[in-house]
């Protein structure tokens, strides 16, 4: 599959593809006129990709525990690593959690106010 077509189906920029290109993240094989082609996985793993951005982990972080999601084999300290992120971002959701219920509280005391 194309690169375009891969961004189309992933819902992200081909500029976006080209920059998980130049991270390691993404590999594309190439055909015999130079162009990249991508396994049908490859929508898969960019949504991976993202996830794991929108959760803060910064692309050296993926790209060390990618292999953990390619491969049956996690090393101690990728299993280390994977608790720690996952520690991370359950205290921003808990903190997430926090600030939601201060919210509704707020709301809750506005519109009790109005007539």
């Amino acid at each position: 599959m194309r690169i375009g077509e891969v961004a189309r189906r992933a819902g992200v920029s081909v500029r976006a593809l080209r920059y998980y290109e130049e991270q390691g993240l993404l590999v594309p094989h190439r055909g015999p006129g130079g162009q990249r082609e991508y396994a049908e996985d490859a929508i898969d793993r960019v949504l991976v990709i993202q996830q794991f951005y929108a959760a803060g982990l910064p692309s050296r972080r993926i790209v060390e525990l990618l292999p953990c999601i390619d491969a049956d084999a996690t090393t101690v300290h990728q299993l280390s690593v994977l608790r720690a992120e996952r520690d991370r971002i359950s205290s921003q959701v808990e903190q997430l959690a926090a600030t939601l219920g201060r919210l509704d509280a707020v709301i809750d005391a506005a519109e009790s106010r109005r007539p």
